[in-house]
């Protein structure tokens, strides 16, 4: 492990980043047979009706078609968010489209929700378990999280179906599902944030979720994932909506538009171009939005914690501000394979959990 370690902090983080991310990722996919012996066995935290072994999962992101959930559970990830999936399979944006900026241990993506698409991602978990047969994802090492994005081509007024066709292939293998509307790489996807769209479009989406795990007689946690750059009073709004429609949880927060406060030369950023910026700079606002919205919605509501998380200070704080569990994606890029499994047993240690 610490040659690979190695690998992927020296020679993987001198290619092109979407370069280095596909070896990196054919690395993990490969690891998956281990995931038996090496995934955790015991519980962590308890959310959602859902025994997580791990406080620390892997954000959506870096798993786009659920192909190496063994392998990044085998890391030492306590759970797996897999996605974003769009009804249709697409290729995303345009090539380059993912840059690093190093001295902030940030980022840049306008990835475009690259993805074979739900039929082909649910072909694949159904290889694995049998849903109504086998009570969903129960067959893989760890809690499995769904993330669902809208395809791009499909207008905003199909926005509400597109969902609902991801919901009904992909619900019966989750153990939970999250909504997105935050990614900045879809035009006008964040629109639907706004209280108004977001209403009806959870509304079907639960609805849907319900009718595709009627036979499996459980209930899949529905979660919405926001992005850090709304307003406090639209955090509010979706903590109440969240409440109102009894969702299961929040993920906060998405990537972020702003550039404010790097440490980068301006023109560095400036060729990174458009997209999400993630990493250690949305560290001070993820812990914003996660206090604004624990103070809001109160104890019960889950919060998953993700943005800025690159260590186990982030980790805890992030925790204290009222996150029950948190994710990463950026720093176990910059910081290589073994990182989760020592965040994750220094977050045990405090925690005064038992192995």
């Amino acid at each position: 492990m610490k040659a690979y370690d190695a690998l992927f902090k020296g020679v993987l983080s001198r290619l092109d980043p979407e370069k280095a991310h596909h070896l990196g990722f054919a690395g993990i996919k490969a690891a998956g047979p281990a995931a038996g012996a090496l995934a955790p066995r015991r519980t962590a935290v308890e959310a959602m009706g859902i025994a997580f072994p791990e406080v620390l999962g892997i954000a959506a992101g870096f798993d786009k078609d659920a192909a190496a959930i063994d392998g990044l559970a085998a890391l030492g990830f306590g759970f797996v968010e897999v996605g974003t999936i769009t009804g249709e399979p697409q290729t995303g944006n345009p090539t380059p489209r993912l840059a690093r900026l190093v001295r902030d241990e940030a980022v840049v993506n306008r990835m475009g929700f690259n993805n074979a698409g739900a039929e082909a991602v649910a072909r694949r978990l159904a290889r694995r378990v049998r849903p109504a047969e086998r009570g969903g994802s129960r067959a893989f090492p760890v809690p499995l999280g769904i993330n669902i994005g809208k395809t791009k081509v499909v207008p905003e007024e199909a926005a509400v179906a597109d969902y609902e066709k991801s919901t009904g292939l992909l619900a019966p293998f989750a153990d939970y599902l999250v909504v997105n509307v935050s990614s900045p790489n879809t035009p006008g996807l964040r629109d639907l944030q706004a209280v108004e769209k977001l209403e009806p479009l959870l509304a079907a989406v639960r609805r849907r979720a319900d009718e595709a795990t009627q036979q499996q007689a459980r209930r899949v946690p529905l979660l919405v994932k926001i992005a850090p750059d709304l307003a406090d009073d639209d955090v509010r709004a979706v903590g109440d909506l969240a409440l109102s429609l009894g969702l299961d949880g929040i993920v906060a927060t998405n990537t972020t538009i702003g550039r404010t406060g790097l440490l980068t030369p301006h023109a560095e950023v400036e060729k990174a171009g458009a997209g999400g910026l993630s990493g250690r700079p949305l560290r001070g606002r993820a812990n914003e939005v996660t206090r604004l919205l624990r103070d809001h919605v109160g104890a019960d509501l889950t919060i998953i914690g993700v943005g800025g998380i690159d260590s186990v200070e982030s980790a805890q704080e992030r925790l204290d501000a009222g996150a029950t569990l948190l994710q990463a994606y950026t720093a176990f890029i910059y910081r290589g394979p073994t990182w989760p499994r020592s965040v994750n047993a220094a977050l045990t240690s405090k925690r005064g959990v038992r192995r």
